[in-house]
This record gives structure tokens, sequence and C-alpha cells, in this order.
């Protein structure tokens, strides 16, 4: 019978906490940037001009299509070739953006064509300009219709943010790989690894709804 010994991992505490540091970082980072992104990818994709709505299309196609590791590869190890360089961070961050823009695109997407003509004929009323009736009528509630979507995607960005361990970023993932050739506990570094996804997971979660309650705050549109 084999017993758990999670007693040893103690020494190795620091690695963990220093690995999900850099895991939460690089979320947020990628976070933020994707989402805006994200929502350029968006807006372009709902623009009359052709050209700017099909190189829209495109991107989102590609990037939704290609392996995520594959995007992180030739990003890591294609570009020094062009004579661009990147750090391992550097590279994991852009990949992560890159993703979660061509996601958070299509999300968003819907959000914006969900909503009713009315908001543009009521933004005209009033006098607003194209740029002005989009950021404030439409965007808002498009976000608030496909909040829930966002913050999924997000998590899911988030703990495919593991597979940066293969180009030696630090996270949380190398953490625990890190320990277990150490200690020869494969099975309780993994475990713990895996209670700390969970973790963050369920924080990212509930922070994204606390910002609902700050952003949306009228209950009507809740």
């Amino acid at each position: 019978m084999y017993q758990l010994d999670f007693q040893s991992l103690w020494p190795y505490l620091p690695e963990f906490f220093s690995g999900m540091l850099t895991t939460i970082e690089i979320t947020v980072l990628s976070t933020c940037l994707g989402l805006l992104l994200g929502t350029s990818l968006a807006t372009a994709r709902t623009s009359k001009t052709k050209l700017l709505s099909g190189f829209a299309a495109s991107y989102i196609e590609v990037i939704r299509n290609t392996p995520f590791i594959v995007q992180l590869f030739f990003i890591f190890f294609g570009l020094p070739t062009l004579g661009i360089k990147l750090s391992a961070w550097q590279a994991g961050v852009i990949a992560m953006v890159i993703n979660l823009g061509a996601y958070s695109a299509e999300i968003i997407r819907s959000g914006i064509q969900a909503t009713p003509k009315g908001q543009w004929e009521a933004g005209r009323t009033l006098g607003l300009t194209k740029r002005q009736i989009f950021i404030r009528i439409v965007l808002p509630p498009a976000f608030q219709k496909v909040y829930s979507a966002i913050v999924s995607q997000c998590i899911i960005v988030m703990l495919g943010s593991a597979v940066l361990s293969q180009i030696s970023v630090e996270d949380l993932t190398f953490a625990a790989n890190f320990v277990q050739s150490r200690s020869f506990l494969s099975f309780e570094s993994y475990i713990l690894t895996a209670t700390i996804y969970l973790f963050l997971s369920i924080a990212m979660r509930q922070v994204f709804y606390g910002l609902k309650r700050i952003m949306f705050k009228n209950p009507a549109l809740s």
C-alpha cells in the first residue's frame, strides 16, 4: 500500500509559492491584454469594412483551429529565426494574449450582435457619434450578456498556462516538475499542484464576479 507523504513537500513550499505567483502574474497580464485584443477583433469582425472584417475573421480562425502549444512553440522557437528574440516569459504572455484574444473575440461579437438595433437609433437621436454609441451604449450591455462566457474562457486560458512550463517559464507546473524530480514524490506533488490550480480557478471566478457587481450596478441589467 502506497502512503502519501505530503510532509516531505514542506521544504519545497517556496518553489510552489513562487510558481503560483508567476502563474498569477502571467494570467492577470494576459487576461487584461487578451480581452482588449478580443474587443478590438470583435469590433473589426462586425465592421462593414470587408478588409478589416476579413482580417479579423482570418486571425480568429487560424488561432482557434491550431493547438495552443504549437502557437507557443512558433513564438518562442520560430520567431528567433526571423531575428525576434523573446524570453520564455515574454513568449508565454504573448501566446496567451493571442489565444485569449481570438476566443474572446467570438464571445464578445455574439454579445454585440445580440444588441437591439434600437440602441443605435437611440444613440443617433441623442446626437452621439458612431464611436460614442458603440463605446457607451452598445459595448456595455454586450459585455454583460456574455460576461459568464468570458469568465469561463479566461479561467480556461489560466489553466492552459501550465503548457508554458514546456519552454521553461517558471510557473506552477514548472515548480511541480522541479519538486517531483528532486523529491521523487510525483503523486503528492501533482495532487498539491492540482489543488492550487483549483483554488486559483475558484478565486479567479470570485474576483470576476466581484468586478461584475462594480461594473454593472444596474440590477435590471444583471
